[in-house]
């Protein structure tokens, strides 16, 4: 599944993303013998409920409508063990969490934030990643990871700026 070609469509449907979010981090976590407990699963679906980040406090609601502590810790330990599995992406310049289309395989971080709607999907792009690695080469930077986020406008702001 790539994040970045449905996560604007305006039709998309996210039920599909969080069945196969929470099938992919079930299989994951047993393959790495680390359990994926139900407020981790929790976290982890009301992530992927829209394609929009959501901050630590976002959650705590839902967890306590759900019966689990809603405490602040609790919320960052599942959602550090969450990122630490490559299940979910943090957006620094948000503050926010993401889920990762592709958990099976490290990421390079590269993100398209919608500046209006807030929406964002992870871009997958190997020539994205080349360039910025063959540009650091070229000043004698070593490049150990990658975060990119790029503002703008998704194609549904952009298509209701365009309705008359």
């Amino acid at each position: 599944m790539n994040n970045s070609d449905i996560a604007f469509q305006p039709e998309h449907d996210h039920s599909r993303c969080i069945t196969q979010a929470l099938k992919d981090a079930a299989e994951l976590c047993s393959s790495r013998q680390q359990r994926l407990t139900p407020v981790r699963e929790l976290v982890l679906q009301l992530i992927w409920q829209s394609h929009k980040p959501l901050g630590a406090y976002d959650i705590l609601p839902a967890l306590a409508k759900a019966g689990f502590n809603s405490a602040p810790p609790t919320v960052y330990r599942a959602l550090d063990f969450l990122q630490e599995q490559g299940l979910v992406h943090r957006i620094a310049s948000l503050n926010a969490f993401i889920g990762c289309s592709h958990p099976e395989h490290q990421c390079n971080n590269t993100f398209l934030i919608c500046t209006r709607c807030h929406s964002a999907v992870e871009l997958e792009s190997a020539s994205v990643s080349k360039a910025i690695k063959a540009s650091a080469k070229a000043v004698g930077f070593n490049v150990e990871s990658e975060m990119l986020e790029v503002a703008g406008i998704c194609p549904n702001c952009q298509q209701e700026d365009n309705t008359p």
